[in-house]
């Protein structure tokens, strides 16, 4: 062994006394990594779950649009399925310590973390306490200390690394912050989390090429390491990812671990050479502990037990193979249910006099990772610690800094989309073009009476259609993102609302005027310039009562298909008395009624009165030519039973009603991408 080589094992030995000289044989050689740590300087976080039982109702998560497919009373929804997803689990993880929850499916791995960040649904603790720091768990706490990074990436496409970052920290860090203290903090978590090759890389996503994925997984992580949270818990962090690739998140969750923090993550079968990194494992089966300890004596562990792990395989795999549940027949299901509920009860007898629970080779030697940072943090800069507090909760941004941010971010991500806004214009600038064309025989002839009715109907009711399905499909696409910087307190729904309502409004003029314009002229309509800004303000109206209509579906609805049922619903309606397809004077009373809130009908009676007023029309009869005015034709048509600034009023009334049903539907649905309330 030559001289460099020996004062690296040197080194190594110092920081983990547990490394023996001949690491040719030991499987255990925590990774190395010389760069500074980015240091949770605030005092150590202890987590401790004493005795939990945790119920689920498994009916309860059924969606109750499925069980209205079920033609189920609404009184038997909840009714039985009750099934044990913990059973007397107990847990002990300080700050400085990796703990890694692994098992088969079903195990209970993600119902864990969800029980400890308090987003469990469909469930109950029947017993058991979950403590930060000597504290119950709550809401509050929670989002105070705890950093919870999803197994799902929710993150705008068309962002760059460093702009999503940057638009979080606005949002995250407390007021007090310089824009330059921001960035400084950016860039700090940027090549913490090795993202600089990456940083003015678009994020991107299924449609839109960008990041790769596991720095896609890293720019998660970072959205959330911005606030340098005591407590940092994954879920699945490495799913999806190629074993390379998740071998490298794990090394730098391993490194913000030794930086003062407390790392949790779920993972199914981790591969020999990211579970050598863990620093505690945790395995699970039915919701029971099967083992709780220190990575490396795992396999020690099991063999005092009868189970020695066969040389050259995978503890991990071999071990939550052990303690899989198989289904394939009721025989073997109950024997592997007696195998795990064994062993559960053999390792609750090893560690009942421990009191974190935590299983050791004998009791002078515990050889656990020390919870004190094992980074000399001398020479590092002293940072301000970020904790949202209760003294703190007033200086982060609120109100209209909220609104400015999110409103910028809007923007900057939908006017990166140049594929779909190219879309949406070719798609008004060819409907324009096809139905003007259509009218343009006529030359400079003025239409016919009954050409002009049908194009103003036409002209008025094909576009807002149009727009409902784009609508409905965009904010379903964007809602598990907003369910989510909801939960995490990111933002409150006021500043949102605003920002996506004046967000899409320059999308909006755009499409109104792509699609408007040309049939104007090329149909030769009234050719009087109020006539034209009149016509155009009735069509961005029109339009816009649909668009806030397709808001207020989507966030209301649970799915993209109910969502766009019902707005295809309440549009028909609108459409059908709307005064053309038949008179309103004819109408039964229930259609009669939902005239009156048909944005459709106004939007026909408005456009009818700009085009007719003061005009008059010669129709042939015979050898005479007979001058029609412009008001009978209206009159005849049941459009004149209201001034033209009625139209108006009434569009811009049923536009904000609909926008405040949106707001309602925001504040007091939650935004999930599946709904199952």
């Amino acid at each position: 062994m030559d001289e460099s080589s020996g004062i690296e094992l040197t080194k190594r030995q110092k920081r983990f006394p547990s490394i023996r000289s001949d690491v040719k044989d030991d499987l255990f050689v925590p990774e190395e990594d010389n760069s500074l740590y980015f240091t949770y300087s605030g005092a150590a976080n202890v987590l401790e779950v004493k005795d939990l039982c945790y119920q689920v109702n498994l009916n309860a998560q059924i969606p109750w649009y499925e069980k209205l497919a079920e033609f189920k009373m609404p009184w038997e929804w909840n009714k039985g399925a009750q099934t044990t997803a913990m059973a007397n689990l107990n847990l002990k993880v300080t700050s400085g310590q990796m703990l890694a929850v692994i098992g088969n499916s079903g195990c209970g791995r993600t119902t864990l973390l969800d029980i400890i960040t308090c987003k469990d649904e469909g469930g109950k603790i029947k017993s058991g306490q979950i403590l930060i720091n000597g504290k119950l768990i709550s809401k509050q706490l929670v989002k105070k200390s705890i950093a919870h990074v999803r197994q799902d990436d929710q993150l705008l496409p068309h962002l760059t690394v460093r702009e999503t970052l940057s638009f979080i920290a606005k949002l995250r860090l407390p007021r007090s912050y310089s824009e330059q203290q921001r960035q400084k903090r950016v860039d700090d978590v940027i090549a913490e989390l090795r993202l600089r090759q990456c940083a003015n890389t678009k994020v991107g996503n299924a449609y839109t090429r960008g990041v790769s994925g596991g720095e896609r997984r890293r720019v998660s992580i970072a959205v959330q390491l911005l606030w340098n949270p005591g407590i940092l818990i994954l879920d699945e962090p490495t799913s999806g990812l190629d074993s390379f690739t998740a071998h490298n998140l794990v090394i730098t969750l391993s490194r913000l671990a030794r930086g003062n923090r407390m790392v949790l993550l779920s993972i199914h079968q981790p591969r020999s050479d990211i579970f050598q990194l863990f620093d505690l494992v945790l395995l699970l089966s039915s919701g029971s502990t099967i083992y709780s300890g220190t990575a490396k004596d795992m396999v020690q562990y099991f063999s005092s037990i009868g189970f020695p792990c066969p040389r050259y395989s995978n503890p991990a795999d071999f071990y939550v193979d052990i303690t899989s549940i198989n289904y394939r027949s009721k025989e073997e299901e109950l024997e592997t249910l007696e195998r795990t509920r064994a062993l559960a009860e053999i390792f609750g007898e090893k560690v009942k006099d421990f009191d974190d629970f935590l299983w050791k080779v004998n009791e002078g030697n515990r050889e656990l990772p020390s919870s004190e940072p094992c980074v000399d943090t001398s020479n590092n800069r002293v940072e301000k610690v970020i904790k949202i507090d209760a003294n703190e909760v007033d200086e982060l941004p609120k109100g209209f800094h909220q609104f400015a941010v999110l409103l910028n971010r809007h923007i900057s991500n939908d006017f990166r989309d140049l594929t779909t806004l190219l879309i949406h214009g070719f798609e008004a600038v060819l409907m324009a073009l096809l139905i003007g064309f259509l009218y343009y025989g006529q030359g400079g002839n003025r239409l016919s009476i009954q050409d002009t009715i049908a194009l103003l109907f036409m002209k008025g009711s094909l576009t807002p259609f149009a727009v409902v399905l784009d609508v409905v499909a965009k904010c379903h696409s964007e809602r598990a993102m907003l369910f989510l910087e909801l939960e995490d307190g990111l933002y409150s729904v006021t500043p949102y609302f605003f920002a996506k309502v004046i967000g899409e409004l320059p999308e909006h003029i755009a499409f109104v005027v792509f699609y408007s314009v040309p049939i104007y002229w090329l149909a030769n309509l009234n050719p009087g310039v109020d006539c034209f800004f009149f016509n155009f303000f009735l069509m961005w109206l029109l339009v816009y009562c649909s668009r806030a209509m397709a808001l207020w579906m989507s966030a209301l609805l649970p799915t993209l298909q109910i969502s766009s049922f019902m707005s295809n619903a309440i549009f028909t309606a609108s459409y059908l008395t709307g005064g053309f397809i038949i008179r309103l004077d004819t109408l039964w009373a229930v259609p009669f009624w939902i005239s009156f809130v048909s944005f459709l009908r106004w939007g026909f009676a408005g456009l009818m009165q700009v085009q007719f007023t003061d005009l008059t029309y010669p129709i042939k009869i015979g050898n005479f030519t007979v001058s029609v005015p412009g008001e009978l034709i209206i009159q005849s048509m049941d459009a004149d039973l209201y001034p033209l600034y009625a139209s108006y009023l009434v569009l811009i009334a049923i536009s904000a009603g609909f926008l405040l049903l949106y707001y309602i539907s925001l504040r007091f649905v939650k935004q999930k991408s599946t709904q199952d309330w």
